[in-house]
């Protein structure tokens, strides 16, 4: 995974508030990290970013469902094969993204865009 800028979908890199972190007293500590985190996954769920798993430094938001593919062959068993051509539909034109924001030492936000 490669980091970027701005993740798809995020509209601007996101920073902490003014005066929510000034990196002068020198590396934020755990407590900090954990703080500028806890406001950024805020920011995101607010606009629709479901949690997929978090730690102290490092959340993974994730957007879209993947499609139960189980489900789908079972349906498609029991129509005889037609119910395949809504599988292959829906799995083509399925869109999952995971992004996975850090906060770094000095209290910077880095995104990182998971593959598809």
């Amino acid at each position: 995974m490669e980091p970027q800028e701005v993740p798809q979908g995020w509209g601007h890199p996101i920073e902490p508030p003014p005066g929510f972190f000034s990196g002068a007293e020198g590396p934020a500590d755990a407590a900090q990290r954990a703080l500028i985190l806890d406001w950024a996954v805020n920011q995101r769920i607010a606009t629709g970013w479901p949690i997929e798993s978090r730690s102290d430094t490092q959340a993974v938001l994730v957007r879209g469902k993947s499609v139960n593919h189980v489900l789908h062959a079972i349906l498609t068993v029991f129509t005889c094969l037609v119910w395949g051509i809504v599988w292959l539909i829906l799995s083509a034109s399925n869109k999952v993204e995971r992004v996975a924001p850090t906060v770094d030492t000095s209290g910077r936000i880095v995104t990182v865009n998971a593959p598809r």
